[in-house]
């Protein structure tokens, strides 16, 4: 959704329920900023004028005896202490603390896996549960290492073209990680950024409001190839996700399929 915010910010519209508040934090820090840059280049150019050598020739040794300044100060850090203890913490404790994680078990649930130069996309299909995956079953053909006779992951969906596919107004729980260098996942209209480290899986989540196909970034210089690792995010209602999942899902006894 396109806001004032986004115009003046020239940010991608939002597009999840958390969007509209870091936008707000942002403009609140650009007016600071703004109002910081105005004030203290009006008083650089006043000091010029003030202190001008055409009229104080001679140094005054007793200095500024007005406690303007000290006041100003005061006020900057009253404001930046509203904005870090009013909007920030509240919006980074209700995006990041676990406390407030959706059930998994009412959310969409993927795991996104980069490594150069794609994103790979592995739900855990209709029964909810990921099938094992070990190194030992790592290959040119199975890059995740997924365990071919793991009942669990009968179902699993694998998508290594960097589409990642989800319902709008239902939590998204996405567990990023890497297989290689240090990636970044990130979908700006989501407004959603978080590193994938090799040997970790970090969950972040989100949700949904709009729906529409969003391009996917890697927000961290990852090699030659950075330039091209981008994907899509599709936002979908919630009936073409499970037509999409449930076209995805594979059969018993077949092999993990790698769309």
């Amino acid at each position: 959704m396109e806001t004032l915010i986004t115009k003046l910010l020239h940010l991608p519209p939002v597009a999840s329920e958390h969007g509209q508040g870091l936008d707000n934090l942002m403009l609140y820090v650009h007016l600071l900023m703004f109002a910081l840059l105005l004030g203290w280049g009006a008083f650089f150019l006043y000091a010029l004028w003030r202190f001008r050598q055409s009229r104080s020739a001679k140094a005054n040794p007793e200095g500024v005896r007005s406690h303007v300044s000290s006041y100003l100060e005061v006020g900057v850090a009253v404001v930046e202490g509203i904005l870090l203890i009013g909007f920030a913490v509240p919006l980074w404790a209700r995006g990041a603390s676990f406390e407030n994680f959706p059930d998994e078990k009412e959310a969409t649930v993927v795991k996104v896996i980069g490594r150069q130069f794609n994103w790979m996309a592995w739900y855990p299909g209709a029964d909810g549960v990921f099938g094992r995956s070990a190194p030992e079953f790592v290959g040119d053909s199975n890059p995740l290492g997924v365990d071919p006779d793991d009942a669990n992951g009968k179902d699993d969906v694998v998508v290594e073209s960097s589409d990642v596919y989800a319902p709008v107004g239902k939590p998204v729980v996405a567990h990023i990680s890497s297989l290689d260098v240090i990636h970044s996942f990130s979908v700006k209209s989501m407004r959603v950024t978080q590193d994938a480290i090799p040997g970790l899986s970090i969950p972040v989540w989100f949700t949904p409001t709009v729906e529409g196909t969003y391009q996917i970034t890697c927000a961290q210089l990852c090699g030659q190839g950075h330039s091209s690792m981008r994907g899509l995010f599709h936002a979908v209602t919630p009936a073409e996700f499970t037509s999409w999942l449930g076209e995805h899902t594979r059969t018993s006894g077949e092999q993990v399929s790698y769309e």
